[in-house]
């Protein structure tokens, strides 16, 4: 058996699998444009916003440049916020399409301030669009949102959000934040396949679009073309992946159907079980303040002179479990443990900390493993209310690390007729 603990793709539930291995349907099929603007709706719902949102066929990285391509114009000056590899990476994209992109950057092991955004802002009054990460996984650590957003609506600027590590996972308000446009992705806490980017986007960001001369149009990088392409009665602008909709469609049906509080509290329990069990094995934390740490993924620093990239190889040898690598100026130095969708259970954490434990001991380090589950099985019993998690009832039948044992994937109906069984 093996385990994928890393920080995503984090593995889907049997119920999503079976739901890929459904006969495809050719997307000029009536039948698949219902299900299609039924899916939707349940993205809406999910999203909690009035707006429809928009399906961009191609993983996030796909709708995140898109978001660069389509709403910076040669006129907008960006503030982009840098707290981790990825923010980093979004500026390239942005100095693509701005006039002038200006980076507000910290260490990777904090979070932008509220204030420093402010400060900035009141710098430079030309500022249009303000770019943050919400989870910068490489680092473990999320910007708040709660504080930042209104800082940048009372200036007037157009707010980007990167929510693919954080969205069903963490609380994300795109409605109160007054964001934009907003990125994320099924493949993290929805606990589906990698291959579909979901945007929420506002009406002052259509409208920014649009009066954009050199916005994406007839491109994979539109977002444009598929405003209306949720509606049944209007054709696709080109083939849509078809499978993956069905996948989103059943990740989707999971999420409302335990409800959005329920999930978050799960990943937060699995997220307080991750970080206590590392401390109480003599592991120090990449993000020093507990108020920054995600409730996705956890950023562990390896003890002087062992190499994380040695610690991964012998998890995964020894252990069957998949962790994920330190990224850029953190390689070799950070390993990480996932703790969404499917892996947002006490299990997983303790699985994770147990396969790195045995893997410092092998390299000659010392591991207190015995103390490291103990501190997460008491974080995560904490953090959880009586009953939260109750019963070792799992959703969509998901295994702890995203295992199927023997390889079963059990039949699913994925609700409201448009698939059942094998007939379409």
């Amino acid at each position: 058996m093996e385990f994928n603990l890393s920080a995503g793709p984090a593995g889907a539930t049997p119920a999503t699998l079976a739901a890929l291995s459904r006969p495809v349907m050719n997307h000029l099929d009536p039948v698949f444009a219902a299900f299609y603007e039924e899916t939707t709706e349940l993205l809406r719902r999910a999203f909690e916003t009035p707006q429809a949102p928009v399906i961009l066929q191609g993983e996030a990285v796909v709708g995140l440049e898109a978001a660069a391509a389509s709403l910076i114009g040669a006129q907008d000056v960006v503030l982009n916020l840098v707290s981790g590899v990825y923010g980093r990476y979004y500026g390239d994209w942005a100095r693509r399409y701005a006039r002038e992109v200006i980076d507000l950057e910290v260490p990777f092991d904090s979070a932008v301030p509220a204030t420093a955004v402010a400060e900035t802002l009141a710098r430079r009054a030309d500022i249009t669009v303000v770019a943050v990460v919400h989870c910068d996984t490489p680092s473990g650590t999320v910007n708040d949102l709660d504080a930042i957003a209104p800082v940048v609506k009372s200036h007037g600027a157009l707010l980007i959000v990167d929510a693919v590590s954080t969205f069903a996972g963490v609380r994300c308000d795109f409605t109160g934040w007054g964001a934009d446009l907003v990125v994320t992705a099924p493949q993290k806490c929805l606990g589906g396949p990698p291959g579909l980017s979901l945007l929420h986007v506002s009406d002052a960001a259509w409208e920014h679009m649009a009066a954009n001369p050199a916005a994406p149009r007839g491109s994979i990088l539109s977002i444009l073309d598929w405003r209306d392409a949720h509606k049944a009665t209007v054709p696709f602008p080109f083939t849509p992946s078809v499978s993956d909709i069905y996948g989103l469609r059943s990740c989707l049906e999971q999420y409302l159907a335990e409800g959005p509080a329920a999930v978050r509290q799960r990943h937060r329990a699995a997220a307080r079980a991750a970080q206590a069990g590392a401390e109480a094995m003599g592991l120090e934390l990449w993000a020093r303040d507990p108020s920054i740490r995600s409730d996705t993924a956890t950023a562990i620093r390896m003890p002087a002179g062992i190499d994380e990239r040695d610690v991964r190889a012998r998890a995964r040898a020894e252990s069957g479990v998949a962790l994920s690598d330190g990224v850029g100026e953190m390689a070799g130095i950070v390993a990480r443990i996932g703790h969404m969708g499917p892996n947002a259970y006490p299990l997983g954490p303790v699985i994770a900390l147990t396969a790195i434990g045995r893997a410092l001991r092998g390299l000659g380090a010392k591991a207190d493993i015995g103390a490291a589950v103990e501190a997460a099985v008491a974080a995560a019993d904490a953090a959880v209310p009586d009953g939260a998690i109750s019963g070792g009832a799992i959703p969509g039948g998901a295994v702890p690390g995203g295992a199927v044992p023997g390889g079963a994937v059990p039949g699913e109906t994925i609700s409201g007729g448009a698939i059942s069984g094998n007939a379409i």
